[in-house]
């Protein structure tokens, strides 16, 4: 069990200054359109709905599925054979609530069986300089000829307001769901962060990267009490809730990506009751 002393806080600020810094962007990486949060007032008649799923981004180039990290998930060969060659855009998946068994799969170099349990979720079809709309259709054509029990349509349904929105929004997160996802239909596939792409939740999501580890006190003692993390734009905060016993033991290591919630921000543009949710996948 790791002690955590003023020692080794300030190991830990010392070997953030010997971690090479990846960037949060990467040529090398596949370039995807990402999203922005909903604010009510936009016209959602002009958007497409549907769930947000709590698995992992997965990008299929027609040979291999690879994370927005520009890692190789390790699918058995029987789980891709049928896939399409054309490139794919989704999500690696389970079911509601099962996003560390997912996690415990996917990341496997040796995959087993285990995989059976998982769908590839398309909701997207890489195309340039065709809509949104005209990509679903294509998606859902080019699906129905492919013969994979693995391989999955998202479904898309039309919203009229924010009211109907929030009533789905309500549904979803009480049977377990994650959230919602918006996709405008006159958009293209643009790579990058984009208003063409919301996702609609009961609370906000970011990502910060792990500096330092901060001791706990109490019940905490020789545990984890914070982690010391730094968004995208520089800031520094603690994140000390949201964890179990056993990530408090074992914590997210100096340099990893972690998510975490939260419920807007404060005057300082710091977030607002953040608590930890996951580390990053792959």
């Amino acid at each position: 069990m790791p002690q955590f002393t003023r020692l080794s806080v300030f190991i830990s600020f010392t070997l953030t200054f010997f971690i090479v810094q990846t960037a949060f962007a990467d040529s090398k990486l596949p370039q995807l359109p990402l999203a922005h949060t909903y604010k009510q007032g936009i016209d959602l008649k002009d958007y497409w709905l549907s769930e947000k799923l709590d698995g992992v981004r997965a990008y299929w180039d027609g040979k291999q599925l690879v994370s927005k990290q520009g890692n190789i998930y390790h699918a058995p060969d029987w789980f891709i054979a049928g896939f399409p060659l054309q490139p794919l855009d989704g999500e690696l998946w389970i079911s509601r609530n099962s996003f560390e068994r997912l996690m415990s799969i996917v990341r496997d170099d040796q995959p087993g069986d285990d995989w059976r349990e998982v769908r590839y979720m398309a909701f997207d079809l890489p195309l340039q300089n065709v809509t949104f709309t005209d990509r679903i259709s294509k998606l859902k054509s080019l699906l129905a000829k492919t013969d994979s029990p693995y391989l999955e349509l998202v479904e898309q349904s039309r919203i009229s307001n924010h009211e109907v929105l929030m009533k789905k929004l309500d549904e979803v997160v009480k049977t377990g769901g994650e959230g919602l996802m918006l996709h405008k239909g006159d958009s293209y596939y643009l790579t990058g962060r984009s208003h063409n792409l919301l996702k609609v939740k009961s609370y906000q999501d970011a990502e910060a990267r792990v500096i330092g580890h901060l001791p706990g006190k109490g019940k905490y003692t020789g545990m984890l009490g914070a982690l010391l993390v730094e968004t995208e734009n520089n800031k520094l905060f603690r994140l000390g809730t949201g964890f179990t016993d056993q990530q408090r033991r074992e914590p997210p290591p100096i340099g990893s990506i972690v998510t975490y919630k939260y419920y807007g921000k404060t005057a300082k543009g710091l977030p607002r009751f953040a608590s930890f949710l996951r580390i990053r996948s792959l």
